[in-house]
């Protein structure tokens, strides 16, 4: 059974990045053919780039130096083998992981995972509050409270861009977290860290996690970098780059979005695990493991440009992060509502949903707690996507692994194993912590 919501015809959607093609040329050169299918890549790597994973690798590096840099390796090649996943599912089969979720599962099952999906982007989003109100205290001198209620207005931006090209806004947006990156880069050379501790750093540790606070730790950078909704999503906006149904078509699309996945992610890796060395470095390796709160990170720029520009460049370049994620959660949403309720909203109500919802325990989190609240909640919203993870992942990996379903293109053993194995570490891992919790 499918419900849909009523609408009226004039109703304005999310921008066109789900429902617009792009053609193919069958005779275009390699690179060509490239350049047109980069796009839904970088659309997912936005996710990998927001508060949270900022938040989580600041923390990571403060605290325990370089030794969950390996956690952020991991993740991220995780995410690849995963993401690639659901490319090669709405390739091959036309449909996302939400529509063959509603199709092949019971109704009460369907709804649990459209719940599940729901609450992974409301976790989601609270990081880009969260995020946005700091990015305001650093802009405008505001109170962290003032900040989250700012955040509320971001649906105003998002009226304002209905019926933009999506992939303008994404490189607008990608180009100001480059810009900052590129900051990043250029302190990495400045703070000099000691290159043989980040190389041991790689190495994995498994007695570093037998303790609560790194795995803990851990966890938030896994739901951090592999976020539920992403699945969803990739799943969808790649088949924007399908033209055909023949066989040999398909299995292009699919080479051709291994390659903007890979990519992506590992551009948001580097981004990443970069942000972590620098926090083991300015703030670890000098003695001032205490500082774990996002909201002091920005002195990890003080040494290239002092001390008040840091404060603008990294407000500027959180609120980037935190917008562009917002753009990406918004049609997600609307991806996880069609697919599992066959139900369509305007975007601006779906925005004005989620954030609402999303402010709610963001200002009692900092009115109760205060402003040191921000890099806890941040954290612990990362955590609680790694607590979902497995929910998405099994259908996914049942549904990529059903010859019937995927053809010729359904996952060989050797995929299957490593994708059980993932899945089979996460929830292992989640496990784990929910025992320290209740011990």
């Amino acid at each position: 059974m499918k419900y849909r919501l009523p609408t009226t015809a004039t109703a304005p959607f999310c921008p066109s990045a789900v429902t617009d093609s792009v053609a193919i040329p069958a005779n275009a050169s390699f690179l060509r053919k490239m350049m047109l299918f980069v796009g839904p890549g970088l659309l997912i790597s936005i996710g990998y780039m927001d508060p949270g994973n900022w938040a989580t690798a600041i923390e990571a590096g403060s605290r325990f130096g370089y030794a969950l840099l390996f956690v952020v390796v991991l993740a991220s090649l995780s995410g690849m083998v995963l993401q690639n996943l659901c490319s090669r599912l709405g390739i091959a089969t036309g449909r996302d992981l939400a529509q063959l979720s509603a199709e092949r599962y019971s109704h009460r099952v369907g709804m649990g995972q459209w719940i599940l999906a729901e609450l992974s982007i409301l976790a989601t989003d609270l990081a880009e509050v969260l995020g946005a109100a700091l990015a305001f205290h650093l802009l405008l001198g505001v109170s962290i409270t003032t900040g989250v209620a700012l955040t509320a207005f971001d649906t105003v931006i998002v009226l304002a861009l209905q019926g933009a090209n999506f992939r303008r806004l994404e490189a607008i947006v990608l180009g100001l977290i480059a810009t900052i990156a590129t900051c990043f880069f250029i302190e990495l050379v400045l703070i000099k860290p000691f290159w043989p501790d980040v190389v041991a750093g790689l190495k994995p540790s498994w007695d570093v996690l037998s303790h609560q606070e790194p795995l803990y730790i851990a966890i938030g950078i896994l739901g951090a970098t592999v976020m539920p909704h992403n699945l969803y999503l990739h799943s969808s906006v790649v088949q924007t780059r399908v033209n055909g149904t023949s066989v040999e078509s398909k299995a292009s699309a699919i080479r051709y979005a291994r390659v903007d996945t890979i990519a992506s992610l590992s551009m948001a890796l580097v981004i990443n695990a970069a942000i972590l060395i620098l926090a083991a470095a300015a703030f670890h390796g000098t003695g001032h493991a205490d500082v774990v709160e996002i909201q002091d990170a920005y002195h990890l720029l003080d040494p290239l440009v002092g001390g008040a520009l840091a404060s603008v460049l990294f407000g500027v370049a959180l609120l980037a992060a935190g917008q562009s994620s917002t753009f990406t959660g918004t049609i997600a949403g609307q991806v996880v509502l069609e697919g599992f309720l066959n139900a369509k909203i305007p975007c601006w109500q779906r925005r004005l949903i989620t954030r609402g919802l999303a402010l709610i325990p963001a200002l009692i989190g900092v009115i109760w707690f205060g402003d040191g609240a921000v890099g806890k909640m941040l954290v612990l919203s990362q955590v609680v996507l790694s607590l979902q993870l497995p929910f998405a992942l099994w259908p996914l990996i049942r549904f990529t692994s059903d010859k019937q379903l995927m053809g010729p293109f359904a996952n060989n053993a050797l995929t299957k194993t490593l994708a059980w194995g993932l899945f089979g570490l996460i929830s292992a891992a989640n496990l784990a912590l929910m025992f320290f919790w209740v011990s």
